[in-house]
């Protein structure tokens, strides 16, 4: 009676643990893209909690809080209105502290950050942006449409002009045509990029042919057809300066993969079965050359948003990197996290897109063990 009572033995208890593991091995060995998509995306969620948690960490940091912020909003606003100072309805520091006490900023960052972490995933709910009481989901919806427009479209032109290019300079290695493009395709990338934009924006607002603005001054709603023509106008000089910024690294990494490629033995025992050289360059040194392009799209993408927010800050392009610029300067805490753990999380999201890419683009890539 005294041994059954005492529980289950070490052997049995670890049953549960041993049958995880075979599924686990079973599972990986069956569905080796689909256990590898799943293993992504619980790191993906790793890595967004650990980042979230750090950001308020470093907002927490920074001197002054978002009470400050509207301590002074306030004191501006008096003074414009007064013409003078006026403290009569300054907030008192007992005041600012019970603001602080409702808003929760008086605990650690890390109570902070799971509080706002149960009120996002349990609720679903962003709250309410600090300083303009908007909620933050419609703050986040009415700019991130412009900022993927704009990043996707950039992303088009490079990935199309850098494979015409790349391809084309190829076949054209040790030219004085190849040298001068890779000369202009070093200097272009080694170029600081927000250098080249401020210069652009100098160049419209001295020539007056293009504006300083990279958005129409009227909604969509209002003439859509209209909009479209002005929207291309608006952005062609931040496009313009973003496709010269990532047009370099990309057209000289494609064309050394195919110089690469042309060398390979089985490029010469094509060429000597008889095959054309448009066949040998198009239908089997190109496809080649997917495999580094698809890895590096993805930092090539996590780069335009990085670079749209000096864009978007420069030209005043109603996007989310501006938002999130004008949320950190106010340290709006509640818009901060929403919009950086988006891009954060935007850009996860297509480094595990580009590995995905790579197993269906080359059958040779596995990402598990044949069952």
């Amino acid at each position: 009676m005294h041994n059954n009572q005492m529980g289950a033995t070490p052997s049995q208890s670890s049953q549960p643990l041993v049958g995880l593991k075979i599924l686990v091995r079973t599972w990986r060995s069956k569905f080796p893209l689909a256990s590898f998509i799943t293993s992504r995306l619980v790191t993906m969620l790793v890595v967004l909690f650990v980042f979230g948690w750090a950001l308020f960490g470093l907002m927490a940091l920074a001197p002054g809080d978002i009470v400050d912020q509207m301590m002074q909003q306030q004191l501006m606003s008096q003074t414009e209105s007064k013409g003078g100072s006026n403290r009569d309805n300054v907030l008192s520091e007992e005041q600012m502290a019970k603001m602080r006490s409702e808003l929760g900023l008086d605990k650690p960052f890390t109570i902070q950050y799971f509080r706002w972490l149960e009120r996002v995933v349990i609720h679903h709910d962003l709250g309410v942006s600090l300083i303009s009481k908007a909620p933050v989901s419609f703050l986040i919806k009415s700019r991130i449409v412009n900022s993927l427009v704009l990043n996707i479209i950039s992303l088009v032109f490079i990935t199309v002009f850098s494979f015409l290019l790349g391809v084309y300079f190829s076949s054209k290695a040790g030219t004085r045509v190849d040298v001068a493009a890779t000369f202009f395709a070093l200097f272009f990338h080694a170029f600081p990029g927000i250098l080249l934009l401020i210069l652009l924006q100098l160049f419209a607002s001295i020539t007056g042919l293009f504006p300083v603005t990279a958005y129409p001054d009227f909604p969509l709603s209002e003439n859509p057809i209209k909009f479209i023509f002005s929207y291309n106008y608006h952005v062609f000089l931040p496009l313009f300066a973003s496709f010269l910024g990532g047009i370099g690294g990309t057209m000289r990494m494609i064309r050394s993969t195919m110089l690469d490629q042309m060398g390979m033995p089985y490029i010469m025992a094509l060429r000597s079965r008889g095959i054309s050289e448009r066949r040998v360059y198009l239908n089997h040194a190109f496809r080649n050359t997917l495999n580094p392009y698809i890895t590096g799209s993805a930092n090539l993408l996590a780069s335009l948003f990085s670079g749209s927010l000096v864009l978007e800050i420069i030209f005043s392009y109603p996007g989310i990197g501006r938002l999130s610029y004008d949320a950190v300067m106010q340290q709006d805490v509640n818009l901060v996290l929403a919009c950086t753990m988006l891009i954060a999380a935007l850009d996860l999201i297509g480094i595990t897109i580009s590995d995905i890419l790579l197993a269906v683009v080359d059958p040779r890539i596995r990402y598990g063990k044949e069952g």
